[in-house]
């Protein structure tokens, strides 16, 4: 009986605890929300690593907020990303705004060029990452401060990319049911950027799906026993100019 209660309970919590990538910050300033971003309106998880909904979300959670503007950046530039828990933005009060506390996982960011940032087409990128904060030496994660922030993380556009038009690909992933093959929760979103200036770097790419594997080591793990002690994120390094 009470592994049955505790399995309701811990199914409520799953259900209340998602998260949206919703808002983009250039050097502090956003042009609004939803600008510039492809949002579902639920926001629940992908499961398979290996399916196409993993590039920019879509499948289970279709794609219905699909901005027709593409966000003006500068190479070098710092980029804040935005998520809550629904699409209304920021709850206060609601302890699982911007995601349940107790999803623990990595927070990252991939990019990918392409021709039109507003085309629909999002198969056969290519895509570096540009970030990633995953469990620290203190054994705090990346959700974590993206929690403590209010729903946001940062980082940098490398100053060495090409000027042009590219996918920004936001992630975190919850690793509280990661402990069972399929268990880890995805959590992504793209939004359409235009970058200025730059140099002519080629970073190296990854495709989606394939740049994971259901089985990595970031993928499937036990986020409670025994306490872990280290954690590989999963994919490629990050790029650096």
């Amino acid at each position: 009986m009470r592994s049955f209660s505790l399995t309701i309970v811990l199914s409520a919590v799953a259900v209340s605890a998602h998260t949206i990538f919703q808002q983009v910050y250039v050097n502090g300033k956003s042009p609004g929300h939803l600008v510039g971003i492809r949002a579902p309106d639920y926001d629940g998880p992908i499961y398979d690593v290996t399916s196409s909904d993993i590039i920019c979300n879509g499948g289970p959670n279709p794609l219905k907020r699909i901005s027709k503007e593409v966000i003006n950046a500068t190479a070098g530039d710092t980029i804040t990303t935005e998520w809550h828990h629904t699409l209304d933005g920021a709850k206060p009060g609601d302890k699982s705004d911007p995601i349940d506390p107790g999803h623990l996982g990595p927070t990252m960011a991939y990019m990918a060029r392409i021709d039109n940032a507003l085309s629909p087409k999002v198969t056969g990128l290519k895509w570096f990452k540009i970030f990633e904060d995953g469990m620290d030496a203190n054994k705090q994660w990346g959700v974590s401060r993206m929690y403590k922030a209010g729903g946001k993380f940062s980082f940098k556009l490398p100053s060495c990319i090409p000027a042009g038009q590219y996918l920004l690909r936001a992630e975190l992933i919850a690793l509280h049911g990661a402990g069972s093959l399929k268990g880890a929760q995805f959590y992504m979103e793209c939004a359409q950027l235009n970058v200025r200036g730059g140099g002519r770097a080629n970073p190296p790419t990854v495709s989606f799906p394939g740049a994971y594997k259901q089985d990595d080591p970031g993928v499937v793990f036990n986020l409670y026993y025994p306490t872990p002690t280290a954690y590989k994120i999963p994919g490629p390094t990050v790029f650096k100019c």
